[in-house]
């Protein structure tokens, strides 16, 4: 196996999580918080997308989905074009409110552009460093790590909300 393939075996697995924690909930069962100060299952898929989106078109140098294919305007959430959700209060989480297909149709576009630029990277390209605003500089195979581990961390928070809904 390359570190590509590894690499998209991994968003495969986060795309996997992202359907079965959101494929047929309503809007109104996505926006469901187990109480005023958590994340809800709408706005944790939101954001996990929103930091992949972000953070794969920044080292592939490209736009983001959000902005660049519409999905910021499909959306109509009453934050910035640049906004990832990082630092958001109770009331930003409850601003997210969308069905289901909004949020995988997001997600799956944003996929589609991890995949294809992460599907052409060699083990030599991993080293290169892409942030240097920490000690150690961030490199590419540690930004993308970061990302898996990010979105991996979040589809499980919304794994478990989804469980605690159907629980109710």
């Amino acid at each position: 196996m390359t570190s590509a393939e590894l690499l998209i075996d991994a968003f495969d697995r986060i795309r996997d999580e992202v359907y079965q924690a959101v494929t047929g909930l309503s809007a109104d069962e996505l926006a469901y918080r187990p109480d005023r100060e958590a994340n809800s299952i709408a706005w944790l898929v939101w954001h996990l997308t929103r930091v992949q989106d972000d953070h794969v078109g920044g080292v592939a140098g490209t736009d983001q989905v959000w902005t660049s294919a519409g999905w910021a305007k499909r959306f109509g959430l009453p934050f910035g074009p640049g906004a990832t959700g990082y630092g958001d209060r109770p009331g930003d989480v409850a601003a997210v409110r969308v069905e289901g297909d909004l949020l995988v149709g997001y997600h799956d576009a944003t996929y589609e552009r991890t995949v294809a630029y992460v599907g052409n990277l060699t083990d030599d390209d991993l080293p290169r460093i892409v942030d240097r605003n920490w000690d150690p500089p961030v490199t590419l195979g540690v930004r993308l790590v970061s990302v898996v581990s990010d979105d991996l961390q979040h589809a499980g928070q919304a794994a478990y909300v989804r469980g605690l809904l159907e629980r109710r």
